[in-house]
């Protein structure tokens, strides 16, 4: 009778070719899978902080970028401008700004922005998400004799001063919302990070 000698290293080597080939084959399947669970690339570029350089800005004008699909607004406030938000208390809704889900720290006070003449806003309405328009001129005729400036919303006639803050007795009931932001330079600024986060 004739003995089968049987080869234990082929069987090993056989054993292990055959499980890394699986192991791959399952890595390969379940690729597909694992990446759809994290955020895509559009998404992360989407909250990703925006660089704006607002050297060029000229007094009363308006530039709009967009961060996390919103509409950001970056106003360069005039000197006339500026000297008319002390007069608007009497007929604001929060004029020292208190509501804090609104803004960040730095803003709640009457020019709502780490420097007066710039203004930083997302230009949503906060009564439905209208967008708001720039209304900068004084007493035009379809405002009124006491418009002094601001934001008017044509959805449901809610009105903002030149601060973002919102009127009395209108459907609107908290002032714009003001994005986290910093200075990087005396002409840059960062939209997407708190001035408290980083060095300004």
């Amino acid at each position: 009778m004739t003995k089968h000698v049987v080869d234990t290293s082929r069987r090993k080597m056989l054993t292990t070719s055959a499980s890394v080939v699986g192991a791959v084959g399952a890595a390969v399947t379940l690729w597909p899978f694992v990446s759809t669970m994290g955020p895509s690339a559009r998404a992360l570029a989407a909250g990703a902080p925006v660089e704006i350089d607002v050297s060029k800005l000229e007094p009363g004008q308006k530039i709009q970028v967009e961060w996390r699909r919103k509409p950001v607004w970056i106003i360069r406030r005039s000197d006339d401008m500026l000297a008319t938000l002390g007069t608007m208390d009497d007929r604001l809704r929060d004029p020292n700004s208190t509501a804090p889900e609104m803004q960040p720290v730095f803003a709640q006070n009457e020019t709502r922005s780490l420097k007066p003449e710039i203004l930083v806003l997302v230009g949503i309405c906060t009564h439905l998400g209208c967008s708001p328009t720039f209304r900068p001129e004084i007493a035009p005729e379809d405002m009124g004799p006491d418009w002094v400036g601001g934001f008017y919303c044509p959805c449901h006639g809610s009105r903002f001063d030149l601060s973002g803050r919102v009127y009395k007795n209108v459907p609107a009931n908290n002032n714009l919302e003001v994005p986290p932001y910093q200075y990087l330079s005396d002409k840059v600024l960062l939209i997407g990070v708190n001035a408290e986060e980083g060095a300004a």
